[in-house]
C-alpha cells in the first residue's frame, strides 16, 4: 500500500516550493514573513524562559496556550487561502479512505511557518512553568508540547473542513472582510489589557488561568506546572483532557471529511422560485423606503454595493470598526476626549472618495445615463444620500456613546455639530475628487489601487482630507471662540444647528461643483476607473 502520509507531506512541500518559484516578489514576501514570524517567536520564547520562576508564570503560560489555540481555530475562517492544502475537496476524486487521509493531512499541517511559530511558543510556555521536580517536569513538558500542538492543528483542520464549502464560495470569501474588524478590535483589546496589567500586575490573570488550565490544549501546559509541583495525578488528568480533545477533534474531522467527500455540493443549486422571483428596481426592505426616481435607484445601487461587493464591504467594515474603536477605547482608558467622536464621521466620510472607481469597469453603464450636469448631479446626490443613510445615525451613536462614557454631556451638541460639519465637508471634497482624480480599484487580490495610479489615490484622499479640514475651519473657529470667551459655554448648543446647516450647505455646494466636471469628463473618468 502506498504511504499516503509521506505522499501528502511531499505534496505539501512541492506546493510550497512551486509557489515560491512563481516570482521573485513572492519569494521575497515569504522570506520576509518567515523572518519576522520566527524572530517574533524567538523573542516570545526568550521572554517566557526569563519568566521562569515568576510567581505568576503559570498564569501567563496557560493563557498564552489558550490564545494560541483560539488563533488556530479562527484563522482558517478569515484567511482560507493562506494554506492551499486546507481544501480537502481537491482530493475528492482520489481513492483515499478518510482515516488514512486524516493522518496524512494532520502530518502535512505540521509543515510550515505557522506550526514552527506555535512550537516555539509552546516550548516557551512549557519551560516557563517547569521549575521544580526537574526531570518529571521536563518529561511531561515534552509530551505536553507535542500534544498541545497536535490539538491546535487538529482544531484548525476540523474548523476548516466543516466550513470548506462556505469558505470557497463568494459569501465565504466575504467572511475574510471580518478579519480587519477582528484585528482592529483585537489590537485595541491587547493595548487595553496591557495597560491594565501594567497598573495592576499579573496577579489579576490568576482567576482566569485557574479555569483555563482545565481546558484543552491549555490543560497540557497546566499539566507541566502540576507535575513540576509534584501533583502527578492532576498532571495525568490534565494531559488526559488534552488527549481526549485530540481524539474528539480527529473523530469529528474524519466524519466531516467523509460527509464532504461522499455528498454532493448543493451550494450552486438554485431555489425553485429564485429565477422567477420578481424584484423592484430598488429591491425590498430598505429599498421600499427610498425615494423614487433616479435618486432612489442610485441609493439602492450604492447600498447594494456596500453589502455585496467584497472590496467595498471591506472598506466599510474597517471604517465602521476604527470609527468606533478609537473614541470608545480611549474613553474607556480614561485618556480620551469627547472630540474623538468626530473620528467616526471622518472615517465614514472617506467612503465618498473615488465613487466612480468603486464601480470599476461597470461604470460605463452609469456613464451612458449621464448626458448633462443635471444627470451628474442626480447621480452624485444619490451616492451621497446613500452614504448618509449609514453615516448620520452611526456618527450620532458614536458621539452619544463617547459622551456617556466620559460623562461630558454639556459638550454633546457642539461635538455633534462638528461631526456633521466634518461629514458635509468630506462629502463635498469626496464628490469633487471623485470627478477630478478617479482611479481604478482592482477586483482581484488585496490591492486597492491599480498599478501606476498610486499618486492619484494619494492626491485624492489626503488632498481631499486636508481640504475638508480647511472647509471645517469656520465651525472649528466658532467652537474655539465659544469655549474660550466668557459666558460662551452657555451658547455652545448653537453649534449643533450651525454645524448641521453648514454641513448640508457645503455638501450641496460640493455636489454642484463636481457635477459639471463629471459630465464634461466622462470619457477620462471611464478610462481611469477601467484600468487594472
Amino acid at each position: 500500500m502506498t504511504d499516503v502520509t509521506g505522499t501528502v507531506v511531499r505534496l505539501k512541500l512541492s506546493l510550497l516550493r512551486n509557489g515560491l518559484r512563481q516570482s521573485g516578489g513572492r519569494r521575497a514576501a515569504f522570506v520576509a514573513s518567515a523572518v519576522v514570524a520566527l524572530l517574533f517567536a524567538a523573542l516570545q520564547l526568550l521572554g517566557l524562559v526569563l519568566l521562569r520562576g515568576h510567581a505568576h508564570a503559570d498564569a501567563v503560560a496557560v493563557l498564552g496556550a489558550a490564545v494560541l489555540a483560539l488563533g488556530w481555530a479562527f484563522m482558517p475562517l478569515f484567511f482560507p487561502s493562506g494554506d492551499e492544502t486546507l481544501d480537502p475537496t481537491r482530493l475528492v476524486m482520489l481513492p483515499l479512505r478518510p482515516r488514512p487521509l486524516v493522518r496524512a493531512l494532520l502530518a502535512a499541517s505540521l509543515v510550515g511557518i505557522g506550526p514552527l511559530f506555535s512550537l516555539l511558543l509552546l516550548v516557551g510556555c512549557a519551560v516557563a512553568v517547569a521549575v521544580a521536580h526537574g526531570a518529571a517536569g521536563y518529561g511531561v513538558a515534552v509530551v505536553a508540547v507535542v500534544l498541545a500542538l497536535l490539538v491546535c492543528v487538529a482544531l484548525a483542520r476540523t474548523v476548516a473542513t466543516a466550513n470548506v464549502r462556505l469558505l470557497s464560495s463568494r459569501k465565504g470569501r466575504d467572511l475574510a472582510v471580518l478579519s480587519g474588524l477582528v484585528i482592529a478590535v483585537g489590537a485595541q483589546l491587547v493595548n487595553f489589557g496591557a495597560q491594565s496589567l501594567g497598573s495592576a500586575g499579573l496577579g489579576q490573570l490568576a482567576p482566569v488561568a485557574d479555569v483555563v488550565r482545565w481546558l484543552p490544549p491549555a490543560s497540557a501546559i497546566g499539566a507541566v506546572h502540576s507535575a513540576s509541583e509534584g501533583s502527578f495525578g492532576t498532571a495525568v488528568l490534565q494531559l488526559g483532557l488534552s488527549l481526549a480533545a485530540l481524539a474528539l477533534l480527529v473523530g469529528a474531522w474524519a466524519r466531516t471529511l467523509t460527509r464532504l467527500m461522499t455528498s454532493p455540493d448543493g451550494s450552486t443549486l438554485q431555489a425553485p422560485d429564485a429565477a422567477t422571483r420578481s424584484r423592484s428596481p430598488q429591491g425590498g426592505g430598505l429599498g421600499r423606503l427610498l425615494p423614487g426616481g433616479r435618486t432612489g435607484t442610485v441609493m439602492a445601487r450604492s447600498l447594494r454595493y456596500v453589502w455585496r461587493d467584497p472590496k467595498t464591504k471591506a472598506a466599510w467594515v474597517t471604517s465602521l470598526a476604527i470609527g468606533l474603536i478609537v473614541p470608545v477605547f480611549n474613553a474607556l482608558q480614561g485618556t480620551g476626549s469627547v472630540y474623538f467622536a468626530c473620528f467616526a464621521a471622518g472615517m465614514l466620510g472617506i467612503q465618498m472618495y473615488n465613487q466612480f472607481g468603486q464601480d470599476t469597469s461597470a461604470f460605463w453603464m452609469v456613464a451612458t445615463t449621464i448626458s448633462s450636469p443635471r444627470d451628474a448631479y442626480a447621480e452624485l446626490r444619490g451616492r451621497a444620500l446613500a452614504l448618509l443613510v449609514i453615516t448620520l445615525p452611526y456618527a450620532t451613536l458614536v458621539t452619544v456613546l463617547t459622551t456617556a462614557l466620559l460623562g461630558d454631556w454639556p459638550r454633546l451638541p457642539e461635538v455633534l455639530g462638528l461631526s456633521f460639519a466634518l461629514l458635509g465637508a468630506m462629502l463635498a471634497t469626496g464628490a469633487w475628487t471623485s470627478a477630478r482624480f478617479p482611479y481604478s480599484i482592482p477586483q482581484e487580490g488585496h490591492k486597492n489601487v491599480a498599478p501606476g495610479q498610486a499618486g492619484l489615490a494619494w492626491i485624492a484622499i489626503f488632498g481631499g482630507m486636508v481640504s475638508a479640514a480647511l472647509l471645517c475651519s469656520p465651525v472649528i473657529a466658532l467652537t474655539l471662540a465659544l469655549n474660550v470667551s466668557a459666558g460662551g459655554e452657555d451658547w455652545t448648543w448653537v453649534l449643533l444647528p450651525v454645524g448641521a446647516g453648514y454641513g448640508a450647505a457645503i455638501t450641496w455646494a460640493g455636489l454642484r461643483l463636481a457635477a459639471p466636471r463629471t459630465a464634461a469628463h466622462l470619457p477620462e473618468i471611464l478610462l481611469a476607473v477601467s484600468r487594472g
